[in-house]
Formats: structure tokens, sequence, C-alpha cells
């Protein structure tokens, strides 16, 4: 492989007190404040006009929730005729709106991954988006001396590990701002920067739920109204198609999502008591809304609601990748020598694992050769996520480049969709099978 970089090596993972409300009417959105226990006022929004009434009311479920309704039977009241349906692992994208015309900014206190290079602890790099990528300033600290400049067509930073639920210390954090789980990118909008977060869904959702519902609900009775907030998030993000370049976005537009800033132990409790379940019309994703109507909200004719896919055209979330770098921006790394010789090593192991040649009528028997499990090395679809990122560094013998996995740009955009391959269908918590739908009022009592 040029200029001795490690082979992009993948590996599999599983998947493994009450509130005041004050109502302000403000562009067709409510801001609502609420008391936490801790005396702690925070804003909190709903999806869609305060008092819609539209699906899901966050009060009603509480109260409910309250009465020992479950959380299937809540979703049933307020969506009925809907179907509760299973998806495999799913990575969402979301725009950063408050980044709107302007650089990618981001550290980690464990380091990351852009433009084929480590960035260790203490550096930042920032990204500005151009017509084929990414133009690439790692620094010393936020706005220290300048470390190494470059530019790359994957237009992505990769936390150093990939995979959900990763503990805090790896995520991405903006240079004065917020952290998030998963990879960041920058795109195009025209002549117009935007700034993405690739994200599983489910990290997504531990962001989500904890800034549309209040998480102590929980210690008062109501944990299954959050375990059905997040169904309905769920389901509403997965259902959407803004922008080529990303799904949803972070604000009242769609749903609130402030990175990791938010996140509360019960709320994630509820997303992984929910892992995999969306609401389902005609067998596509229902754009679920919801609202806080403090009467209690009422019942949606699904009808009006808009779909998304099929949980079959769901892209699968990556697998993880390593792509360990030959020399960071402070000139550690591997030597060439040891590359290579690691390079010799795996190519080895790739050929005694490969299938053995098809055998003639006097050929001696060979031992069989165990194949992988179907999906099990495979590279994951670019359709909706980051792939590994190319190489592109400037160093003493001048530019060298490695070509990348990335897809081609869209217009506008910052990977290109291929046909997006079938999702894993799982088994979920609840009255959910897999790879089938059930009517929700299944069990309801109603």
């Amino acid at each position: 492989m040029p200029n001795g970089y490690l082979l992009q090596r993948r590996r599999r993972w599983r998947t493994v007190s009450l509130c005041t409300v004050a109502a302000a009417l403000a562009g067709g959105t409510a801001l609502m404040l609420w008391a936490w226990p801790d005396g702690e006022v925070r804003n909190q929004v709903a999806a869609g006009p305060y008092g819609h009434g539209r699906g899901l009311s966050q009060h009603g479920a509480y109260n409910q929730a309250r009465d020992g309704w479950s959380a299937e039977r809540i979703l049933a009241h307020y969506y009925p005729g809907a179907e509760l349906g299973a998806i495999g692992p799913t990575n969402v994208r979301v725009r950063l709106m408050a980044q709107d015309d302007s650089t990618l900014d981001v550290r980690s206190d464990s380091g990351f991954f852009v433009a084929g290079r480590r960035v260790v602890a203490g550096q930042a790099a920032h990204l500005t988006a151009t017509p084929t990528g990414a133009d690439v300033v790692v620094t010393s600290g936020c706005d220290g001396e300048v470390l190494w400049t470059g530019s790359t067509d994957d237009p992505w930073v990769y936390p150093v590990a990939a995979g959900p639920d990763r503990p805090a210390a790896e995520h991405l954090t903006l240079c004065g701002g917020s952290a998030y789980r998963g990879a960041l990118g920058v795109a195009l909008e025209g002549a117009s920067a935007r700034t993405v977060n690739d994200v599983d869904v489910d990290d997504y959702l531990k962001g989500v739920v904890p800034a549309e519902m209040v998480p102590a609900w929980a210690d008062h009775g109501g944990a299954e109204a959050l375990r059905a907030q997040a169904v309905a998030a769920r389901s509403y993000a997965l259902a959407e198609q803004r922008y080529p370049y990303a799904q949803t976005c972070d604000t009242t537009d769609c749903q609130m999502y402030p990175g990791t800033g938010k996140e509360d132990a019960r709320t994630s409790e509820a997303v992984r008591a929910s892992t995999g379940q969306v609401l389902l019309r005609d067998g596509r994703i229902l754009r679920s809304e919801y609202s806080a109507a403090p009467d209690g909200g009422s019942a949606i004719d699904i009808r009006t609601l808009e779909v998304g896919p099929t949980p079959a055209e769901l892209a699968p979330a990556p697998l993880p990748a390593e792509v360990p770098p030959t020399e960071g921006p402070d000139g550690e790394g591997l030597g060439p020598e040891l590359v290579d010789a690691v390079e010799v090593v795996l190519d080895l192991i790739d050929l005694m694992a490969a299938p053995p040649a098809a055998a003639g009528p006097d050929a001696l028997p060979t031992n069989p050769v165990r194949q992988p499990t179907p999906g099990g090395t495979m590279a994951p679809s670019t359709a909706s996520t980051p792939t590994p990122p190319p190489v592109t560094t400037t160093g003493s013998g001048g530019d060298t480049s490695a070509p990348g996995a990335a897809a081609s740009a869209p217009e506008g955009g910052v990977v290109a969709s291929d046909p997006a391959p079938r999702a894993t269908v799982v088994d979920v918590p609840g009255p959910t099978v897999a790879g089938e739908s059930v009517p929700l009022g299944y069990g309801s009592g109603e």
C-alpha cells in the first residue's frame, strides 16, 4: 500500500418532579421551562408547534404512564393504526445549524483521525469545506501554532474508536462548543458551509430524549413515557430526508439535539429499552410528530403524516475501522519498516483465510477452510455513513496521496448515495418480532 500505511482493517461490533410550563409561541415552535428537582430551569422544545396536539403529547404520555400504561399502549393511543416494526443498527446524519457558514473546529481528549492522520490529545483540527472535500489545518490546542496543513477528499473527522456507546473521553468536541458522539464532517450547500454529525441512531437519541422530555419523570412513574418518546423520536428522525447531505437537523425545526450535553442515565435507559423499535405505516417508517400539549393531546390520523423508507431500505451501521497512521502531526507513529512488516503479516493472514482454489480431478484433497459468515468481513455501505479516510499528507518528500474509500460527493453533499443494502432486522424488546411488524393495539387493553 502506498507510503506504508496499514491496511484499513474492520472488525464487527455488536449492537449491542412535575414540570411548570411557560409557553411562548414564536415561529411555530414552543419554548417550555421545565423545573427540575435540583431547581435548575432548562429550556425544552417539542417537535412541531406547541399545543398542536398532533400525535403523542408528552404530558399526556407521562400521565398515562403513571396510570400504568405501557409504552406500546401509549403509542397505540396517539398513533391508531400504526404498527411497531424492527430495524437493525443504522446511523443518522444531523445538520448542526449553529455551525452554518463556519469552519469545523474540533478536538478530543483521546485524539481522532482526519485526512488519514491521527491527531493526538491537546491538538485540534480545523476543516473548511471545498467542492472536492476539505482543507485541513492541525493546531496545538484550538488556537495555537499550526502543526500541519493539507487537503482531503474525505471531509470527516473520526473518533479514535468507532462504534456506538463510546466513553465521553472519545467524543468529538467543537472548540468552544458541544461534544458529539460519532463522526463530524463538512459539506457545501451551494456556496455555504454546513457541519454534519454522522452518528448511531441510538447515540443520537441519547441526546434527543432528555432535550425533549424530563428525565426525572422516570423517578415518578413515567419511565414508559420516556420509552414511548424514544420510539417516536427514532421514527421521526429516520423518516426524514431534508437535505442531500443530512437527514435531519438539531433544532426545533426537527428535534432538539444538543449533542451529549443533556444526556442522562434515565433517558439513556429508555433508549436502550426501545432499541430497534420504530412506528410503521404500510411498512414504511412513520414521521411521528409529537408535542407538549398540556391538555393531553389527542390521537392523530396517521394518514396525515409523512412516511420514510422501509426498515430494509435503511443503510446498516458501519463496521468499526481502525486507521493507524505512519506519522502524526507531531512526528509520532509507526516507522515505515514496522508498518511494512505488519502489512506483510496481514497479507499472509488474508492468504491463509482465502478459499481454496478449485481442485481438478487428480488434485490431492485439501483441508476445508471455514469461510466468514455473511457480512462478517464486508466493508460497510457508503450510502449513509462515512468511510475510512483517504490520505493526503505533506512531508519532507512532498505531497503523497493514497486513494481513499470515500465515495464521490454529490452536488451539495458529502458522500454519494450508492444503492443502500438491506439492513439486518433484529429482535427487540416488547412485542416486536424480527422481520415483522405488530399492531400497536395488541395487548393494550383498549
